[in-house]
């Protein structure tokens, strides 16, 4: 059986090249994902800021109503 195309012949050069092209786009990918990572560690950062700054609400929720409670259980004259 022959090949189609014919003898193929690929050269120390055209390995090269696209090593390098293979370097480039590893490289590129690399930043990109650096930047994403950075991002992540940034949007983690916000996050955890919102948490910690929404805690009260539920506390102060529950004094309120246990205020309240102990304002209608004390008799009045």
């Amino acid at each position: 059986m022959t090949d189609p195309l014919g003898p193929v012949y690929i050269g120390a050069r055209e390995i090269y090249d696209k090593l390098v092209t293979v370097d480039v786009s590893v490289r590129r990918i690399s930043d990109q994902i650096t930047d994403l990572a950075q991002d992540v560690r940034d949007h983690e950062t916000r996050l955890r800021t919102l948490e910690k700054a929404r805690w009260p609400l539920p506390a102060l929720a529950v004094l309120v109503s246990m205020a309240s409670l102990a304002l209608t259980l004390i008799p009045h004259p």
